[in-house]
């Protein structure tokens, strides 16, 4: 997946996970009930973070790598039609 922005500094792009049609049950949940999605895949990362000592501290993530995020983190974008998350690296809770 390619995307034509770039992030800076310490901010990530990540494309959110389809949220859940069903239940395992397979109970079909409806619109108004589905849940915003708290994992998604990275397809932008910026050059890294400056620490007060003026060094470039790189990321700890990299394009394609699955993460976890918290439910109202990032700035939500669309471009070409796709819908991102653009968040600091700080933001992201683990990586899958």
């Amino acid at each position: 997946m390619s995307i034509s922005i770039k992030p800076l500094a310490d901010r990530v792009i990540v494309a959110p996970a389809a949220a859940e049609e069903k239940t395992k049950s397979g109970i079909i949940i409806p619109d108004t009930a589905k849940e915003k999605p708290q994992r998604g895949e990275i397809v932008a990362v910026g050059e890294g973070k400056v620490s007060e000592q003026g060094a470039l501290m790189k990321p700890q993530v990299a394009v394609g790598d699955q993460v976890l995020y918290g439910k109202y983190a990032g700035t939500e974008i669309s471009v070409d039609g796709n819908d991102y998350l653009i968040m600091r690296e700080s933001d992201l809770l683990a990586i899958l």
